[in-house]
């Protein structure tokens, strides 16, 4: 097929619709959905329908821009008064946990590369750069899996996951930038190097994603004062301000960059700090940047299923299981049971629940591009096994995850968290908006709204049974599992 932009977008369009449709069957299957993307691809792929797609340049820069989409979404989505509560484990298996993860499964790499019946033969800094690539969680799995499920977890686990995936991957890409390196000018290990690019990354990356969220919150605000008073579509609105935060983020991770700081960790941050701020129509632009979200996570996906080339990778199969296995039952718990020590009041089930939940996806995959384009000695074997041991992740772990939960007594059944009215009220009200699910004991004086005990100023705007909205008045009878929306007066009246 000839290389046009109308075959171009032909193709394109196609792979969209196929991922997207062959996706919905995830839900009977239990694959997770980024998973039968990634198979889209390969099945579209030269080994396949004869895609040809080879440019690791082209992939590295698409995988870039995704993954600043999808950090960005995440730490919108991350409360701090959630994360509180956990800020220290999750940093410790962000930044440590990542580094003790790479070692010990470098190590095993490099032991493997000894062996006589393997068919690798990698040096040991090839061996942790191996590693390296896939120490960190993936973001775009963890929000995908646990929001997709939308399971419920109990002593603050979905946080400190979603923390740790969030922000873990500054430190992968530190270490492989610091591998790749060494591994170029066959280069020795420095203490102080490794130190050095550590604060600052860390430092700038941090101070430049706070710094940018503040100045976010307050674009979008004044955005709102320009119309001066004058009514404004709010759909137009919502989007215009959506438009703003993605600009800002590429404006954090460029200028980050340019700065000699982690991109990735600063994006986080500013959507950290955007999504825990006052901001106008929040509901909706956190609704316009999920479906964003996905599309980057869709269109990365397919794109690495098209760039991985299934023949090579069965070559490396054998020791790909090896590592794959020696990760998710010995790398990832000793990283994770090491860097939880300190924290007792976190339950041995947390920690092996925690050591589970070790998914590799789409950001393993693109650093991975980055030894083949720095040229490193055996960088297509090491991208391959890396491509290999994330279809294994994701089928293992990523198909058991909510079973393993439920087994270690970890799902909380009791808390009820439900935004599906679609409702939102301005930052400027006093009000807030809450949900509540209507139990037997809820009904022992009445079946009917007035008969309730509601506290003092709170009024049911609406009620959701199953799939139907029903306009409540005092007289309407209720049943157990029916959901109310309630709006509930945070300011006291003065009179």
């Amino acid at each position: 097929m000839e290389i046009t932009g109308e075959n171009i977008l032909l193709v394109s369009s196609v792979l969209l619709i196929a991922g997207v449709m062959i996706g919905k069957s995830s839900y009977r299957t239990g694959l997770p959905l980024l998973l039968v993307f990634l198979f889209v691809g390969m099945i579209f792929g030269v080994d396949g329908l004869g895609v040809h797609f080879n440019d690791m340049h082209t992939a590295q820069f698409v995988g870039m821009i995704a993954l600043c989409v999808i950090l960005f979404s995440g730490g919108l989505s991350t409360s701090f008064k959630a994360i509180r509560p956990v800020i220290g484990p999750g940093i410790t298996l962000a930044t440590f946990g990542v580094l003790t993860t790479a070692l010990l499964t470098g190590l095993f790499i490099f032991w493997l590369s000894g062996a006589q019946w393997t068919n690798i033969h990698f040096s040991l800094i090839s061996s942790l750069l191996l590693a390296a690539t896939m120490s960190s969680t993936d973001s775009a799995s963890v929000f995908g899996i646990l929001g997709g499920q939308n399971i419920r977890l109990r002593q603050n686990l979905r946080p400190m996951l979603e923390l740790e995936s969030g922000s873990n991957d500054p430190m992968a890409y530190m270490l492989t930038i610091l591998l790749i390196g060494c591994a170029s000018l066959d280069d020795s290990f420095s203490v102080w190097t490794i130190l050095s690019q550590l604060i600052l990354q860390f430092g700038v990356g941090g101070c430049i994603g706070m710094a940018l969220g503040w100045v976010g919150v307050r674009l979008s605000r004044f955005y709102i004062k320009i119309g001066n008073g004058k009514n404004e579509d709010s759909g137009q609105t919502t989007a215009m301000i959506s438009i703003l935060l993605i600009a800002l983020v590429f404006l954090a991770f460029t200028l980050t960059s340019i700065c000699q700081g982690n991109g990735y960790l600063s994006v986080y941050l500013v959507g950290m700090v955007i999504g825990n701020s006052k901001l106008p129509l929040k509901l909706s632009v956190t609704k316009f940047m999920n479906g964003i979200t996905w599309l980057a996570q869709i269109v990365v996906f397919i794109m690495l299923g098209l760039l991985v080339n299934p023949h090579e990778m069965l070559v490396v199969a054998p020791v790909s299981i090896l590592i794959g296995a020696f990760m998710i039952i010995i790398g990832r718990p000793a990283g994770v049971f090491l860097c939880l020590a300190p924290f007792k009041k976190i339950t041995k089930k947390a920690r092996i629940f925690v050591s589970w939940v070790g998914l590799r996806g789409a950001v393993p995959i693109i650093f991975a591009t980055y030894p083949v384009i720095a040229d490193v000695p055996g960088a297509s074997q090491i991208f391959n096994i890396v491509f290999f041991v994330t279809i294994l992740s994701l089928v293992v772990q990523g198909t058991s995850i909510v079973s393993v939960a439920k087994k270690l007594k970890l799902v909380d059944t009791d808390t009820v968290t439900d935004d599906s009215f679609g409702v939102e009220l301005s930052d400027e009200h006093t009000a807030s908006l809450q949900t509540m699910t209507v139990s037997q004991k809820d009904l022992t004086n009445g079946d009917t709204l007035k008969e309730m005990q509601l506290p003092e100023g709170t009024l049911v705007m609406m009620i959701r049974r199953k799939n139907k909205y029903i306009i409540p008045n005092g007289r309407h009878r209720l049943s157990p599992g029916d959901v109310l929306l309630l709006i509930k007066d945070n300011q006291p009246l003065t009179f």
